[in-house]
């Protein structure tokens, strides 16, 4: 149990690690956010296409991938529909405040982490010798990029950076939560996880069409935000290839 738990929190963290390139950052201007926004698509694509999907595929079938692409999908519109401007107050602090965007890609990140907390619980609690710190480490670094990714998010709703920091990091903690159950109920959580990883490939799909790539190629990057994507494309099929 303490070996998943360790494997599941460095995972974890890894969310808030991606972040904290944020930090630092004092201004950016808006050609290098569209550049970071086409490279961080890029980075869940490759995620999505050369890990999350084969992954379920390979333990289950087409169906099962398809309808849980489609469900993902399909929940993600319906919250991008129904999702309202939100507002979190402070006392001492001015507001925080979110938009439908935002809140999309905080829910897209945090429901991609289920399943693969649940993956690194499943993997240690495997036969496998040696699984479950490779599917940890894999996992952790295909995290640091979509911590990234939210954190940058939320500094364009003109959150604070440290705030920013945290709520990134805090949407990488469910999968200490997941990993644990699913080392604990593997026997009934490991059929579950297929259906889980497409279901969080559907959502990121979703999220890149819809979200990253218009926002990106909007104001007149375009070409340099191409290049950026392919860029983090072929750099998470690396990342995948020396540590899937």
């Amino acid at each position: 149990m303490q070996s998943v738990l360790l494997g599941s929190i460095i995972s974890a963290m890894a969310t808030g690690i991606g972040a904290l390139p944020i930090l630092m950052f004092r201004t950016m201007s808006h050609r290098l956010r569209d550049i970071l926004l086409a490279f961080t698509a890029g980075i869940m694509v490759s995620a999505t296409m050369f890990n999350l999907i084969p992954v379920a595929l390979e333990n289950s079938n087409l169906l099962t991938v398809g309808i849980g692409i489609l469900i993902g999908t399909t929940v993600l519109s319906l919250m991008e529909s129904n999702f309202p401007h939100i507002d979190l107050d402070h006392r001492s602090r001015p507001s925080v405040s979110f938009d439908s965007k935002s809140m999309l890609i905080i829910t897209a990140i945090t429901l991609h982490n289920l399943p693969e907390g649940l993956s690194v619980g499943v993997s240690y609690a495997s036969e496998s010798e040696g699984l479950g710190p490779l599917i940890a480490l894999a996992i952790g670094l295909q995290n640091a990029p979509e911590g990234f990714l939210v954190a940058l998010f939320l500094t364009y709703q003109k959150v604070n950076k440290f705030t920013a920091f945290l709520i990134a990091t805090m949407t990488g903690m469910v999968e200490i939560v997941t990993g644990l159950l699913g080392y604990t109920l593997t026997a009934y959580v490991a059929s579950l996880v297929p259906y889980g990883l497409a279901f969080a490939a559907g959502a990121m799909l979703f999220i890149v069409y819809k979200e990253l790539i218009p926002e990106s190629h909007g104001d007149g990057n375009a070409s340099a935000s191409t290049y950026s994507f392919i860029l983090g494309l072929i750099t998470m099929i690396a990342l995948i290839e020396w540590f899937g």
